[in-house]
């Protein structure tokens, strides 16, 4: 079946270009946070689309190709490790997430963001807590922040294999913290947090 754009349980205020936009990235240790949007382009042709954070990491790989072919818009914003210990994990999530909304080439009509901030981007924005689990366009966003995220952690951990980044990209991990303790934090750790 289709999933419908415009479920009933969200106020969309007349707008018919509707911009979702999450983001992944918060609670790790190394690695930046990654926000993106998405504008969809009508019904969405794949049952599986959630919240990334309960979607298979294979479903996801196989869902973002078909959130970017069946979007109106899309793009992914970052922050860095470096941006997050100077301004803090809360306001670089917002910085990543204004990026992404600026990579759009269409503007929407509402911007609906997943979490308790709207962001000041021109456009009338409303924050939707818990809206990667309501809002279809907070779904996809929230699938295409993840797996551009994971993919540039793994890409990192062939440039610095030390840490085994490919298989926790950058989280808490037992396995990560002994490596921590063992070498040191690399240069996309984020001095700011506790990192043992």
């Amino acid at each position: 079946r289709d999933v419908t754009i415009a479920p009933t349980s969200v106020k969309r205020e007349g707008a018919t270009i509707v911009c979702g936009i999450d983001e992944a990235g918060r609670g790790p240790l190394a690695g930046p946070v990654t926000a993106a949007a998405v504008i969809l382009g009508g019904r969405f042709p794949d049952e599986r689309l959630d919240d990334s954070k309960v979607v298979h990491p294979q479903t996801r790989e196989e869902l973002a190709p078909l959130i970017r072919e069946h979007s109106r818009a899309w793009a992914v914003g970052w922050a860095w490790p470096e941006e997050i210990d100077r301004i803090n994990i809360h306001h670089a999530t917002l910085l990543a997430m204004v990026r992404a909304f600026r990579g759009l080439d269409v503007t929407p009509g509402l911007v609906l963001v997943d979490g308790r901030f709207a962001l000041a981007v021109g456009a009338p924005c409303r924050a939707e807590i818990d809206g990667d689990a309501r809002i279809p366009e907070i779904m996809a966003a929230s699938i295409l922040a993840k797996t551009a995220r994971d993919r540039w952690m793994v890409r990192y951990a062939r440039i610095d294999d030390r840490y085994g980044f490919e298989s926790h990209f950058g989280y808490a991990t037992r396995s990560h913290r002994e490596r921590l303790r063992l070498h040191g934090p690399s240069p996309i750790h984020r001095r700011s947090f506790k990192l043992c």
